[in-house]
């Protein structure tokens, strides 16, 4: 099953479970009700940013919406992932470990490139954010704080509930792996 079939799924159930027309998903998320139909329907490629939108609104993790069948132990390979994109595709992100009912994580790596910044709306209330820096330069930008990272350099964001950005302000791709802990 391909990624837009799994979260046309996943959001049409999580909706429908809360007893929510697309409509009142739309005022929660602040998602168009057509966004959000199209999706359903599996006719659309979300963003990143938007299935964050949705997740906040649903109160549920953002791997949540794209969620499968859980194996007990796995071995993710390189490649396996399925890579998505920011709005203008400098910004990627794979998740090899999504939150499940026995798992209050998720795991992710990601990639920013040079001179180029991401902002992210924010995760769920109680959420921390580990980011460890693989490769490059990083400043991670929250409310009025800034956080200048290099290689090996590790950080937390607690909460993680407030928009925050990514800024890469060299001159390479920088790649680090964020961990989202929910209900800490």
């Amino acid at each position: 099953m391909d990624l837009g079939t799994i979260i046309a799924r996943n959001v049409k159930e999580l909706r429908t479970e809360r007893g929510l027309t697309q409509g009142e998903l739309s005022r929660l998320s602040g998602i168009s009700k057509a966004v959000l139909s199209d999706m359903e329907k599996g006719e659309s490629n979300p963003t990143i940013n938007t299935l964050w939108k949705i997740a906040n609104g649903l109160h549920v993790p953002y791997t949540r919406l794209m969620e499968g069948i859980e194996k007990e132990n796995a071995v993710v390979r390189r490649g396996e992932p399925e890579v998505q994109r920011g709005e203008d595709g400098r910004y990627r992100i794979a998740c090899y470990f999504p939150h499940t009912p026995s798992r209050n994580f998720e795991f992710f790596s990601v990639e920013l490139d040079p001179g180029t910044a991401h902002a992210t709306v924010g995760h769920a209330p109680k959420s921390q954010e580990y980011i460890y820096v693989m490769h490059g330069g990083l400043v991670v930008e929250s409310g009025e704080d800034a956080y200048e990272l290099n290689a090996g350099d590790a950080l937390l964001l607690s909460p993680a509930s407030a928009a925050h950005t990514y800024r890469n302000p060299g001159k390479e791709t920088a790649r680090f792996l964020v961990i989202n802990a929910y209900g800490l």
